[in-house]
């Protein structure tokens, strides 16, 4: 069977690029397609693998303005010549899944989310932006959504990340998916014995992880938290942090362990489609202070392995903090670490094979 694996670009090591390396474990042969490829930004598996990307590799400073090439990736994804193909795997969160696939090929497409900037957050993303992108906007994302909607009917079957995303699935597409969890390598994780005094947030400083929110609550309290992470947020949440508020940006792997076995707990304020840093927590025996909608829903444990709040406001957030605090007690390691282990990677390879052999007969 010959493999083909569709993914939207391919310049950084985040959860889509984590799940292409799993995905290469299952596929060894598989070839890979791309908009934009940085071999320097990818792990060794990925970049041993056969590559090729779309045109927009080729326009100028693509590696760092590839997302202002989206107009063009609908054009491009079509160029793919994926006739010689058995199977082929779309990992969609920018555009991956408009491929043309032959009569007899199956085209799964595993989505971590549709588009958020195309659907349910692009009001935000164009509140924020200045006048003249505003206007361009408006007719391109229209047309933008136009595409996203027919490109869904060519896929043969979706797989969705969480159900929160199996429902936007059905939402946007009007079409079915089944649910299977991606794959956490919680081996990678250790319990560590003692404990440090701060709370820590990991992940892209970007708007709707809603860093800002954190560090306001926490300014309020004056309780010392620890964010770990880049993004375009970076200066603005640096200038409201107070003394107690540690900005550490990117750093490696080792770091990062760490500090998720010492923390006293994550604080995971926004919505995301399923969130690998919540599991990435419990399997370092550590409980989540979360917003309770979203993917969070399906990994936290409330009063197990972590606290929701249901409220986006620094009010809900102290409660919660506070609320952990009066309990800390209850939150054992052990159980936090047994939670995550159900999103292990054997889990997900099974799932997923079992999925597509039965969608092959």
């Amino acid at each position: 069977m010959k493999v083909a694996i569709v993914h939207y670009w391919l310049v950084s090591m985040r959860g889509g690029e984590a799940f292409i390396n799993t995905l290469l474990d299952l596929f060894p042969d598989a070839d890979i397609y791309t908009h934009v490829y940085d071999k320097h930004a990818v792990s060794d598996k990925i970049a041993g693998r056969k590559i090729s990307t779309t045109f927009i590799q080729n326009l100028p400073l693509s590696k760092h303005l590839y997302q202002s090439y989206l107009p063009f990736m609908p054009l491009a994804l079509e160029q793919i010549d994926l006739r010689s193909y058995d199977l082929v795997i779309s990992s969609e969160s920018g555009p991956a899944k408009g491929v043309l696939t032959p009569l007899d090929c199956l085209h799964v497409c595993y989505c971590h989310t549709p588009m958020r900037y195309l659907w349910d957050m692009y009001h935000d993303y164009k509140n924020i932006s200045g006048p003249l992108k505003r206007i361009a906007m408006i007719p391109l994302f229209h047309y933008l959504r136009l595409w996203d909607t027919a490109s869904a009917q060519r896929v043969d079957r979706f797989v969705a990340n969480s159900k929160h995303v199996a429902n936007r699935i059905k939402k946007i597409y009007r079409r079915n998916a089944t649910v299977i969890h991606p794959p956490v390598d919680v081996q990678d994780f250790f319990v560590s014995e003692e404990l440090d005094d701060f709370y820590l947030m990991v992940g892209q400083l970007v708007g709707y992880k809603r860093v800002d929110l954190a560090i306001r609550a926490f300014n309020r309290m004056q309780k010392p938290l620890i964010v770990i992470g880049e993004g375009e947020q970076y200066g603005m949440l640096n200038q409201i942090a107070g003394p107690n508020i540690k900005l550490m940006g990117r750093q490696p792997f080792s770091v990062v362990q760490e500090h998720y076995a010492k923390c006293q707990a994550l604080i995971f304020p926004g919505e995301e489609d399923f969130g690998i840093v919540p599991v990435e927590a419990m399997a370092s025996g550590r409980p989540v202070i979360a917003y309770g909608r979203g993917g969070a829903l399906e990994t936290v444990v409330e009063g197990e392995t972590g606290i929701f709040f249901f409220k986006q406001s620094e009010e809900a957030l102290i409660d919660a903090v506070n609320e952990f605090e009066s309990n800390k007690n209850r939150f054992k390691p052990i159980v936090c670490r047994n939670r995550a282990k159900i999103f292990n990677i054997k889990r997900f390879q099974k799932e997923f094979l079992q999925f597509v052999e039965l969608n092959l007969n």
